[in-house]
């Protein structure tokens, strides 16, 4: 059955499709950091996760026919012996130590001709963390009882004023300050 098959078809055949993917997949690995498609970023995404994958999966085992099966795989996909290498000898190195999530994929501003949706993918550095993953409250800690519109306002206006009486005092400062400097003079 073909349910749940219908995913990252960017409206061309399947010939098209994979070798679409496969030249995609190849000026990643060659450059590091591409600019194409929102649509055609996050369809290479999981492509060339997957490439990356056999890339670590070859570093990790002792076996040559494993290290050589493992590259046969990668050059069935993108056709291309130089990139494939390079990910393999070069790149594998840099995600031994990563549990996936390879690839990020930034957007852009849409194309000025057509208006289309663009984005920067790119393959993540070994040393890069990320982002920090956000501290997830207790359950049995109670939510703080949500204020009204006019304790909400009145807090902004109290912030506001802080903030200009800051600069202010700043001021006042520097001003003290330089006419200490010329009486010293």
């Amino acid at each position: 059955m073909r349910h749940n098959k219908h995913r990252h078809v960017l409206g061309v055949k399947t010939a098209h499709r994979s070798a679409l993917m496969a030249n995609l997949a190849t000026a990643l690995f060659t450059h590091g950091r591409i600019k194409t498609t929102l649509s055609k970023a996050k369809a290479l995404r999981p492509f060339a996760e997957k490439l990356i994958t056999l890339a670590c999966k070859a570093a990790a085992t002792e076996d040559p026919a494993r290290k050589l099966h493992y590259r046969r795989l990668a050059i069935a996909r993108i056709r291309d012996v130089d990139a494939v290498k390079k990910l393999f000898d070069e790149r594998a190195s840099e995600f031994a130590s990563r549990n996936g999530g390879y690839i990020r994929i930034y957007k852009l501003i849409p194309r000025i001709g057509d208006a289309a949706d663009m984005a920067l993918i790119e393959l993540i550095a070994a040393d890069d963390e990320g982002y920090a993953k956000k501290s997830k409250r207790k359950s049995g800690a109670k939510k703080a009882p949500a204020k009204g519109k006019k304790a909400a306002a009145k807090e902004a206006k109290a912030e506001e004023a802080a903030v200009e009486e800051a600069p202010a005092e700043e001021a006042e400062a520097a001003e003290a300050k330089a006419e200490d400097s010329e009486e010293k003079k």
